[in-house]
């Protein structure tokens, strides 16, 4: 395969990741912008593999197969539920392939380095790409080099630790050394510092002490984040995958790698961006000082929280004309969507106006809460952002909230000490009834008391979120 024909590929595929990337923010269009993305993908990778300079058809044809069959069987047992810690354990393959891959063109500059001149010649694809640089240009590949891997390690280990939080296998609480911002500070100007060292010296240990260096920092900054803020350091991770992507693509001379991890990486700065502005808060201190810092003594709750049964709660949805159901993180675990829906179905064949009203946090990834909802069949039109249904909760007679907390919790409105104080909020308290599908009394994940469940409008409804709405259904008019 020809430069030329490979440059031409190159660009088709840039153009489909474009695409697939401006699909997706619309529920309608994602379905098309996924397979945008499968044929950009599968496109790129054909093409690098027929490309010039590439050999060991076998052994990359064996790994490729392995690959699929091992990604196969992995999504086909990961439940909805376990999507968030499934795309954090993806990011940290990127990151350790950036890693191996930075460690790799070290080793093969310092071999080429000892070859004589008509060796080096001879060579083709990266190999000849590393023979033919001049001192500066191998002085600027040492930096992306070093880059690469420093922001390989930080995302591997970080979505280890991200992964074992969002999976329950490592305490949600966000934990430090103590000192840990020094602690941070001191291992990146050190990381700095051996940068010098490499790029004059060019031996492999400044490049291992970073790559430990880094390993750490990428723990220990996750470490401290607070299992409320998982949703920003999941888009924080994905941005850096790219980065790390983009670095290497520079480092192979591979265009293409550059233009996605650059995408990659400037859309999941953006995406943390608005979870971050979503949350109220700065993106610098989601990373430095973890969750929910306490200010002074919360605001003392008034009131008890009262239960209601299924019959009272199909009692006030029977007489109810607008219904807004508020879905979270709970209703994922209950794998009540589909009960979600049908209820919805009942209601608006009754004809009741249903909407739905989507945080967006809500969930532990962002646009969690749409992904089930559309695998379950709910109409597009009727799942609304926070924006868009804020002001009409005044009017609505019926609010359910499955699995929620935080995100509906008017501590962030009424209490200037509460650890989400000016976060944006879905204030459903204004509506006229208020039933909550709980498990039981906790607090939920992040461990912060809610006020909305002592209101005198709000009843709990406990139990598993699938019986419960299940057990609606047949009560339905």
């Amino acid at each position: 395969m020809t430069i030329g024909v490979v440059s031409a590929a190159y660009i088709a595929a840039a153009v489909l990741f474009i695409l697939s990337l401006g699909g997706l923010s619309g529920q309608e269009s994602a379905k098309r912008a996924v397979w945008y993305g499968i044929v950009g993908m599968a496109l790129a990778a054909v093409t690098t593999i027929l490309g010039p300079g590439v050999g060991n058809w076998l052994v990359i044809g064996g790994m490729i197969a392995g690959g699929a069959v091992l990604g196969y069987f992995l999504a086909s047992r990961v439940q909805m539920t376990e999507m968030p810690q499934l795309v954090a354990a993806l990011h940290s393959f990127v990151g350790l392939a950036a890693v191996f891959i930075g460690f790799n063109a070290h080793l093969e500059a310092a071999r080429i380095s000892v070859m004589d001149e008509s060796l080096r010649t001879m060579l083709d694809g990266f190999a000849g790409i590393l023979a033919h640089k001049t001192a500066v240009e191998l002085s600027i590949m040492k930096v992306e080099v070093f880059l690469g891997v420093f922001i390989g390690a930080v995302t591997f280990t970080g979505s280890v630790v991200a992964f074992g939080k969002l999976a329950g296998k490592v305490d949600g609480k966000a934990k430090k050394l103590p000192s840990g911002h020094f602690l941070n500070a001191g291992a990146a100007i050190l990381s700095l510092i051996l940068l010098l060292v490499y790029v004059n010296q060019g031996g492999i240990w400044p490049l291992g002490v970073m790559t430990l260096l880094a390993f750490f920092i990428g723990y220990h900054l996750i470490m401290g984040i607070g299992g409320a803020d998982m949703p920003v350091v999941v888009s924080m991770l994905n941005s850096y995958s790219g980065w790390a992507a983009a670095a290497i693509g520079f480092t192979l001379g591979n265009d293409l790698l550059i233009v996605t991890g650059a995408l990659v990486g400037s859309s999941g700065a953006i995406l943390s961006y608005i979870m971050c502005k979503a949350m109220n808060r700065s993106f610098v201190s989601v990373i430095l000082g973890g969750f929910g810092a306490v200010k002074g003594p919360a605001m003392e709750i008034i009131g008890e929280q009262i239960a209601i049964d299924a019959e009272g709660v199909a009692s006030a949805l029977n007489d109810a004309e607008t219904v807004v159901i508020v879905p979270g993180y709970g209703m994922a675990v209950a794998q009540a969507q589909q009960a979600v829906s049908e209820l919805t179905r009942k209601l608006r064949a009754a004809g009741k106006t249903v909407r739905f009203a989507i945080h967006p946090v809500a969930g532990r990834l962002p646009g969690h809460m749409n992904v089930l909802l559309a695998e379950a069949k709910v109409p597009y039109d009727i799942v609304l952002e926070m924006d868009e249904i804020n002001e009409d909760f005044a009017t609505t007679d019926v609010v359910i909230v499955i699995g929620s907390n935080d995100i509906v919790n008017p501590a962030a409105l009424e209490d200037p000490n509460s650890p989400i104080a000016g976060m944006p909020v879905l204030e459903v308290w204004k509506a006229k009834h208020v039933f909550v599908s709980k498990r039981g009394q906790g607090t939920g994940y992040s461990g912060i008391e809610n006020p909305l469940f002592f209101k005198d409008n709000t009843r709990m409804f406990y139990g598993d979120a699938k019986k419960s709405i299940d057990g609606l259904i047949p009560l339905m008019a």
